[in-house]
């Protein structure tokens, strides 16, 4: 084989390289890093994970151009651990495809009711993931035992979330971290879950389906009227508690897509519903699927749950 035939096999063989991996990144499976701890105990920060495109069906490329299409379209399922672009309102003016990609759990579905605090925090009963943290305060003085016990029990990269207005200390666990923990300590240090001290009043919230009517109310106008004018395209504004739809004052509306509620398993490292709101279905670009690099022993190619 001659020089030239040889440099020219190898271009195809580069280009057909690419072509390849394009098609499977854009038809099949995509890649994720996981940019923050908000995640962590179902996917730490740094993780890198395949998401499956067809869990939900296909989001063809380019809607931005070409408008939104999905192919063989189905709903997310509570539980699942989603891939979206971002849906915070100030992101509206860049095309869907090109926004940052977030990842976060789903716990609501189009047509349910979630009850929510003030924070917009889900208080109802649901069982959000075993992953899922709630913040702990204990005394400032217990605090190279809490210590001790995390390096014991092997609980890494656990810092402090915040501190009481009394001084003392705030750190997050899971049900299973405080689990452990406590059994640990015996009593010791006197663990105050601060979700149940701090607790807000609360209200149910209806997430969005296509075609189904949600009603106005005082505690929801303000959440409808942001994603109406940010997912739906329509002007809107509240006032005095009242929504008003192109000028007119409603008392429900109906909305034109189907739109998810997501949280992450960190109550302080928040990139969730919390705060950009509903996340709408042509957000949505597949489900995690499995992890392919971590840091930690024992995680590689585990199925993301």
């Amino acid at each position: 084989m001659n020089k030239g035939k040889s440099g020219w096999w190898w271009l195809r063989a580069a280009g057909l390289t690419v072509l390849t991996v394009w098609l499977v990144r854009t038809l099949l499976v995509t890649t994720c890093v996981i940019p923050s701890s908000g995640m962590a105990n179902s996917l730490y920060q740094g993780e890198r994970i395949l998401v499956s495109k067809w869990s939900y069906g296909l989001r063809l490329p380019f809607c931005s151009l070409f408008g939104y299409h999905r192919l063989a379209s189905s709903r997310a399922e509570k539980g699942d651990i989603l891939l979206f672009n971002n849906p915070h309102p100030q992101q509206v003016e860049r095309g869907i495809e090109r926004r940052e990609l977030f990842i976060s759990r789903c716990i609501g579905t189009p047509g349910d009711t979630l009850m929510l605090d003030a924070d917009l925090n889900c208080v109802g009963g649901e069982v959000l993931s075993p992953d899922a943290k709630s913040l702990y305060a204990y005394p400032v003085s217990s605090e190279d035992l809490m210590l001790t016990v995390l390096s014991v029990l092997g609980i890494k990269g656990n810092t402090l979330a915040g501190y009481t207005s009394d001084g003392g200390y705030i750190r997050s666990f899971s049900q299973y971290e405080y689990y452990l923990i406590s059994q640990k300590l015996e009593g010791r240090i006197p663990l105050v879950p601060l979700d149940e001290k701090n607790r807000t009043e609360v209200h149910p919230y209806v997430i969005p389906a296509k075609g189904v009517p949600v009603k106005v109310y005082p505690w929801n106008v303000t959440l409808l009227c942001n994603t109406i004018v940010a997912h739906e395209h329509q002007p809107a504004e509240v006032r005095h508690d009242t929504l008003y739809v192109k000028g007119k004052p409603v008392e429900a509306y109906t909305f034109g897509k189907d739109y998810y509620w997501v949280a992450s398993n960190d109550p302080v490292n928040i990139c969730d519903s919390r705060l950009f709101g509903f996340v709408p279905e042509d957000h949505l670009i597949g489900k995690a699927w499995r992890i392919w690099y971590s840091s930690r022993k024992g995680r590689f190619w585990q199925r993301v749950q």
